[in-house]
């Protein structure tokens, strides 16, 4: 262990806890101990301290025994004449560091401080456009003049990244600090942890200059919609990346707060991050540096400073120095590029890149950026035009593998923001290949063209809605790369079902309505498949234990009337899951004798919930909320709790921050739900569960729905109103309240009577 990286490390956390102290008296002072502190949309109040100490730190007043613990992880600096182990005094002062630091972002929030506010700045996500037609000329919320630096990542964000987290798109993240040698290396850095889908975190600053602002000077678009998250200029800032590490543990892995070594655990064992240090490295960068090696996260700096090698702390090296002018390259964006190898290889991060011939970048970091109106070159669909995609399996000696051919004009002739028709015709042939498995691909299209730097994916089927930027235009993305892309992606990721990918594009409108009519007949003939594929008419169910990378107990069992709680893999893709991979974490799980139809009990399902959870889960009830209900890890889409006053559930999703009449947001009811647990009267779901006939069918089904996230009852009116209808009660969903009109339970019950919401007359629920 270097006595000077622990000299630079214990200075800089005994200067920062001082620090901390001092503004925590002058906050006490302006505020008042009872002055609320909190981040923003996270049920974990100050994350890091209550995952490390337990604490539930609500006021000013509660922060006092966090200093003071931190306090105490201090040590003194070492003596320049005598030898100490200094290792663990180092990894105490990092965690001394974490804690004040965090204490210091809480209290800056107290006085408006953060969100770091950041002129001019462009976010994408969170912060910025969520949607290509809000403010289409420049506005929106936090975007330009005025801006703001996205501050800690909220619970919503946390939980919509949770299936990419957990089936290996999003391998891991790096905390990005300081400063670049240039824009263009900075530029350089975050293209390759980018094409690698590593999301990335920024902060920090060397002489006052971040690579934030260099970022920025360049164009690059940031937020959490292209996986590229600017947290602050200052270091302190990093603290939100390990904030977010701990919040993955509590999320996923069911840890408690307060449970610190097994929450440093689960981050060296499970999730895979680095810090990256660019330019120079002061006092405070060295203290938080120990902080985050805490966590099993090596630090990488591209200057010269002393290595740490193995001990048991990290996986590999601690610290790992890789001078930038003493990297092997022919110029400084080589350079960049084998630094951001070098970080991967330390830290051991399994990345996947899928070798896509386009001009632009390409990578699941791509895949939610939206391309604005006033940005845009042309589009497909939406209003002004008609755009669908069309996948079929055909004979394998009818096509010819990688034929890409564009029937009709290009977009050269179109106005700059026009619009034109375009259809999009693939065909399949492999000897692994089933009609079952055309939806499957089908859907794949959406991912796999979205990975494109500029290009804008919205919609499937007939309704869906392309733009194309005028930067990806200008860098040669033309109407043939659609087929590239899909070309390259179905290989890649469908190799052991498909053999041959041929891909026609579509732009004469004769042609366009000649084969829309023909994938009409086809969605038409796959609805009604899917409705007679029902839990009764096979006899197996599949696993899916993607989600046990985070939440090892956890136990996830798909069936036909039963998608997944994350929303993306319903039975039919589990079952192509299973044919491309046989042994990866789709299995068919054989029903065996059916012991209780009615709530969903089966030999077979319960016998293999007991081996995959390790034996925490003995039954499993399938139609259930109230008794023996499946488990969910934290990706969940939506979660279905009792409400006992009224005799029935609420739904409540993601995306919905309100209060619910249960007394508490989404936030904090996901952890109840969450983390491999069963808790009767909590559920985590799917959302299109919500239409099955199966949803809680055992305890009334969806009848019992009494108050309902309105965003849901938008976004999905005709499915629900069909629910409705099914049930025999087309007015039924007038009769759920949402957060519009009700957010206690009180207001719940006046509004059940006087609506006549059926569940007051049904059986008592439990």
């Amino acid at each position: 262990m270097s006595r000077y990286i622990a000299t630079r490390a214990i200075r800089g956390a005994n200067a920062l806890v001082a620090e901390a102290e001092f503004m925590y008296q002058r906050v006490l002072a302006d505020k008042g101990p009872d002055t609320p502190v909190a981040f923003p949309n996270t049920a974990y109040y100050l994350p890091l301290i209550f995952g490390m100490t337990g604490l539930q730190i609500e006021t000013i007043g509660q922060l006092e025994p966090v200093l003071a613990h931190a306090r105490e992880l201090l040590h003194p600096i070492p003596a320049p004449n005598r030898w100490t182990p200094y290792l663990g005094e180092t990894l105490d002062s990092g965690m001394a560091t974490l804690l004040a630091a965090e204490v210091i972002e809480a209290i800056r929030f107290v006085y408006g401080l953060q969100p770091e506010p950041l002129s001019g700045f462009h976010l994408a996500g969170g912060t910025a456009f969520t949607s290509p037609d809000m403010n289409e000329n420049g506005g929106g919320n936090g975007n330009g003049a005025g801006g703001h630096l996205n501050g800690p990542i909220d619970d919503i964000q946390l939980r919509s990244w949770g299936i990419q987290l957990v089936d290996g798109r999003m391998p891991g993240f790096a905390a990005i600090v300081g400063a670049a040698k240039s824009n263009e290396v900075a530029v350089k850095i975050v293209r390759e942890l980018q094409r690698r889908n590593i999301l990335t975190f920024l902060s920090g600053n060397v002489n006052g200059r971040s690579i934030i602002h260099q970022l920025q000077e360049e164009g690059v678009e940031l937020g959490y919609d292209t996986y590229t998250v600017p947290f602050g200029t200052d270091t302190l800032s990093a603290i939100y990346a390990l904030g977010f590490a701990v919040r993955s543990a509590l999320t996923f892995g069911g840890m408690k707060g307060g449970m610190a070594r097994e929450i440093l655990m689960y981050n060296k064992e499970r999730v895979f991050a680095f810090v990256l240090a660019l330019g120079e490295v002061d006092d405070l960068k060295y203290a938080a540096a120990a902080g985050a090696i805490n966590f099993g996260f090596p630090v990488i700096a591209d200057t010269v400073i002393p290595e740490i090698l193995p001990t048991g702390v990290t996986t590999y090296e601690h610290v790992v120095s890789m001078p930038f002018n003493e990297i092997d390259g022919a110029d400084d964006l080589e350079r960049a590029e084998q630094l951001v190898q070098k970080c991967i290889e330390v830290r051991g991060v399994k990345v996947k890149v899928a070798n896509v011939p386009v001009p632009v970048p390409y990578g699941s970091a791509f895949e939610g950026e939206v391309v604005r109106k006033t940005d845009m070159r042309v589009e497909f669909g939406g209003k002004y035009s008609r755009c669908f995609e069309y996948l079929h399996m055909v004979d394998l000696d009818a096509i010819s593998d990688g034929k890409i051919e564009v029937v009709g004009p290009g977009f050269a002739d179109i106005e700059a923001q026009g619009h034109m028709d375009m259809g999009i015709i693939v065909e399949v042939a492999g000897r692994g290949m089933q009609k079952d498995f055309e939806p499957v691909l089908e859907r794949q299209i959406h991912y796999f063209v979205n990975g494109a730097s500029g290009i804008q994916h919205i919609g499937q089927r007939d309704i869906a809605w392309i733009r194309l930027s005028n930067n990806a235009v200008d860098k040669g993305f033309d109407l043939e790369h659609f087929g590239k892309i899909l070309h390259a992606r179905l290989h890649a990721d469908f190799g052991a079902i498909v053999d041959k990918v041929q891909v026609t594009v579509i732009t004469e409108p004769a042609l366009v309505q000649q084969w829309l009519e023909t994938a009409r007949e086809a969605y038409d003939y796959r609805n009604k498949r899917l409705a007679d594929l029902t839990d009764s008419a096979v006899n197996e169910f599949y696993s899916c234990t993607l989600c046990q990378s985070f939440a090892p107990d956890h136990v996830c069992i798909v069936s036909p009337e039963r998608l997944g709680l994350c929303g993306a893999y319903n039975w039919l893709d589990c079952k192509a899951s299973f044919s491309i991979n046989p042994t990866g974490p789709n299995q068919p799980i054989k029903l065996g004798s059916q012991l209780d139809g009615d709530k969903g009990y089966w030999t077979g399902i319960n016998d293999y919930a007991e081996s995959a959870s390790h034996g925490k889960v003995a039954e499993v009830s399938m139609y259930s909320i109230m008794e023996n209900p499946m488990t969910a890890c934290g990706c969940f889409e939506c979660i279905v709790m009792l409400i006992p006053e009224s005799n029935g559930v609420m739904v409540v999703n993601r995306e919905d921050t309100s209060m619910t009449p249960a007394g508490m947001t989404f936030s904090t009811l996901a952890g109840m739900a969450g983390g491999g647990m069963q808790t009767p009267g909590v559920m985590g779901v799917g959302k299109f569960y919500l239409v099955s006939p199966k949803f809680i069918s055992a305890d009334g089904g969806f009848k019992r729905v009494v108050w309902m996230s309105s965003v849901l009852k938008q976004t999905m009116s005709d499915e629900l109103q069909a629910v409705a209808e099914r049930e025999g009660d087309p007015g039924l969903i007038e009769r759920i309240a949402d957060e519009r009109s009700v957010t206690s339970v009180d207001e719940l019950l006046a509004w059940l009577e006087e609506h006549n919401h059926p569940a007051l007359i049904m059986d008592p629920i439990f």
